[in-house]
C-alpha cells in the first residue's frame, strides 16, 4: 500500500512537472485533501507547485450493497481519491438502476468532473451514461459493462470478460470429475451473473441448471431455496455460487442434505476464502476488486489531468484469477486487511 500511494504521488508530480514545462444517495465523501505544498527541485531553485486536484470530484456510482465484496471496491476507491487528492462520492444503488440513474443525474447536476458507473442493467443506464458523455462529462464504466462500454463512449471498463471467467469456471469443475453443476444466481437482471453461469454452460462437459436463489441479503432464505434445488435432482453433485455470499450458502445447503457437493464460487470473503483453505470449496474466481475502485479513479484523474487514456480505449481486465488451497492463506491475510 505505501508503495502504491507513493507511485500514485510520483505520477502526480511528474504529470504537474509536464504541464508546468508545457504551457442525496451517496452515503460517502472522500475529500483527498488540498493540493500538496510546492516543493524545491534537487537541481536548483525552481519550485514546482502542484495542480489543484482537490477541485477535481469524481463519483463512483454503482449497484453495490453493504456487503464483502463492495466494501473493497470502496476501500480501492477510497485509497486512488487519498493518493490523487482529489474528491470522491460513493454512492451504492443496492440493485436499483433506477436509483443509478437518479445518482447519475445528480452527480451531473454537481458538476462531476467524471463518473465511474457499474452496468448491471444495460437498457436502463446505457441512456444515462450516454447523456454524461455528450455533455462532456468522462465515463468509466467497471466490474459490469465489458460488452457495452463502448456504446457509452466510456474511456474504458475496468473489470473482468465475465464469460471467459464463466468458462474458466467449467473447466476448473470437469478437471474435478463433476456432472451436474447447479448455477446460482442472487440477483436477477444482472447481465453479469447471466454471462457467468452461460460461460460456465460453455466449456463444462456435463449438465449446468441455472437458477435465481433469493438476494443474498437473507442467507436463509438463500439456502433453503439451494437445498430444495439440490434435494428435487439428486444427479447434482457441482455448485457454482456466482457471489461469495451464495457460494457460502450452497456449502452449507449442501452439509445439511448430507450431499458430497464441488462447490466453486466467485469473489472473495475471508469465510469463503478460510473454506478454499480447509478444503470445503474447491476454488473462487478472483476479479480483484480493490483494483475496480482504485483504477477508475485513476484513469478519470489522468483524462482530466493529462488527457491520458490507459490502454488504448481497450478493457483494463482485473480477472479472472482464481484462488485454490494453494494460495487461500496468502490471499486471506490480504483479505483481513481489506485489500482483496
Amino acid at each position: 500500500m505505501k508503495n502504491m500511494r507513493w507511485l500514485a504521488m510520483l505520477l502526480a508530480l511528474v504529470m504537474v512537472a509536464a504541464a508546468c514545462s508545457g504551457s442525496d444517495s451517496s452515503e460517502a465523501t472522500t475529500d483527498g485533501g488540498d493540493s500538496t505544498e510546492a516543493e524545491s527541485t534537487e537541481g536548483g531553485d525552481e519550485v514546482v507547485e502542484a495542480a489543484q486536484a482537490g477541485d477535481l470530484t469524481f463519483h463512483m456510482i454503482t449497484h453495490s450493497d453493504d456487503g464483502p465484496f463492495w466494501s473493497v471496491v470502496k476501500r480501492g476507491m477510497d485509497a486512488a481519491c487519498s493518493d490523487l487528492g482529489v474528491n470522491c462520492v460513493w454512492a451504492p444503488g443496492v440493485n436499483d438502476a433506477n436509483q443509478m440513474v437518479q445518482d447519475i443525474e445528480g452527480a451531473l447536476g454537481e458538476g462531476s468532473n467524471g463518473i465511474a458507473a457499474s452496468l448491471p442493467d444495460p437498457a436502463a443506464l446505457v441512456p444515462a451514461l450516454q447523456g454524461a458523455v455528450n455533455g462532456g462529462t468522462p465515463v468509466v464504466t467497471l466490474n459490469s459493462g465489458a460488452n457495452d462500454y463502448q456504446e457509452i463512449g466510456a474511456l474504458t471498463h475496468v473489470g473482468q470478460t465475465e464469460f471467459i471467467a464463466g468458462q474458466a469456471a467449467g473447466e476448473r469443475f470437469n478437471a474435478a470429475g463433476v456432472g451436474h453443476v447447479l448455477c446460482g444466481q442472487q440477483e436477477q437482471n444482472n447481465v453479469g451473473l447471466t454471462e457467468r453461469c452461460d460461460g460456465l454452460a460453455d466449456t463444462f462437459s456435463g449438465t449446468v441448471t441455472t437458477d435465481f436463489m433469493d438476494l443474498d441479503a437473507d442467507t436463509s432464505a438463500q439456502q433453503a431455496a439451494i437445498n430444495a434445488a439440490m434435494a428435487a435432482d439428486d444427479s447434482i453433485d457441482g455448485f457454482l455460487g456466482v457471489g461469495p455470499v451464495i457460494t457460502m450458502s450452497g456449502l452449507r445447503a449442501a452439509d445439511d442434505l448430507g450431499r458430497d457437493v464441488t462447490i466453486g464460487g466467485f469473489d472473495l470473503t475471508p469465510e469463503l476464502l478460510g473454506a478454499i483453505n480447509d478444503g470445503d470449496i474447491l476454488f473462487t474466481v478472483d476479479q480483484q476488486q480493490y483494483l475496480q475502485g482504485y483504477l477508475p479513479i485513476l484513469q478519470l484523474y489522468m483524462f482530466q489531468t493529462n488527457s491520458n487514456v490507459i490502454g488504448g480505449g481497450l478493457p483494463i481486465l482485473t480477472g479472472p484469477g482464481f484462488v485454490t488451497a494453494d494460495n487461500a492463506a496468502d490471499v486471506l491475510a490480504l483479505s483481513e486487511a481489506g485489500t482483496r
